[in-house]
């Protein structure tokens, strides 16, 4: 069974606070490519790409330049790196070795400029989702540009598994960057709303949260099997079953 959670635009690059080797991306091949092509935009076209203020436009173009694709020893983790509301549900920092060494083989973050990450791959900072209709000689958008490669890496990473299925705790945004074609994985999406008089609906800060709380409680609990995500109970949600499908399964609390 593989997890798979978007990224976040906070990063955090403190010195981590576990003692484990880093590891290198493996889509790093392709992450040059796509770094010339970033490098090669001005303040005012990353403004207008990424939707960002001009103090932002500056940063990231700074950040773009100073990034080295070839080196292994700059930048930290990626569960530690990201910061964001999604991070602060899964809590990378408070795991233990084991438990990160153990997510290192089922968990992955997808990322506009890497494509796929582990856990332990080591990032430098950067800002780039996935959704940035950024033109390179692959397409007109960073879809077109990672194409089938996710997916492909994603069925390589599955082989082994006890149960080979996709857990989908990713934005739509990131996930439509995994080729349906390309995937040999069942997919389960999960989704988390909270609940009032009979209705249902979600709440951005709460779901996104809740991807991580539950991306946590697998690495702890070890779940290998799909069927045993029916018992996440942490936060107050439970598995509502008479609002889910075969692909799509619905947590709810009041």
């Amino acid at each position: 069974m593989l997890i798979v959670l978007s990224p976040a635009k906070r990063l955090d690059f403190a010195e981590p606070s576990i003692d484990l080797a880093a590891t290198t991306p493996r889509l790093r091949n392709d992450t040059a490519t796509l770094l010339k092509t970033a490098r090669r935009q001005t303040q005012a076209e990353l403004r207008r790409l990424m939707g960002i203020s001009d103090d932002l436009a500056k940063l990231n173009q700074a950040r773009f330049k100073a990034f080295d694709p070839e080196a292994t020893d700059i930048g930290v983790q990626a569960a530690l790196a990201f910061a964001g509301d999604v991070y602060q549900g899964l809590d990378a920092r408070d795991l233990s070795p084991a438990d990160l060494e153990w997510a290192q083989d089922r968990l992955r973050i997808l990322s506009g400029l890497y494509g796929l990450l582990r856990p332990l791959d080591r990032i430098q900072p950067y800002r780039l989702e996935m959704g940035t209709r950024l033109k390179t000689r692959r397409g007109a958008s960073l879809y077109d540009f990672w194409g089938d490669r996710i997916s492909k890496q994603l069925n390589a990473d599955a082989e082994g598994q006890i149960e080979p299925v996709l857990i989908n705790l990713a934005s739509q945004e990131y996930f439509g960057a995994v080729d349906a074609r390309a995937l040999k994985l069942p997919v389960i999406t999960c989704q988390f709303r909270q609940a009032k008089d009979g209705e249902t609906r979600i709440v951005s800060f709460f779901a996104k949260r809740a991807r991580g709380t539950m991306a946590r409680w697998i690495i702890e609990n070890r779940i290998e099997r799909s069927e045993r995500l029916k018992e996440f109970d942490r936060d107050g949600y439970v598995f509502d079953p008479t609002r889910s499908t075969e692909t799509d399964w619905l947590f709810t609390r009041s």
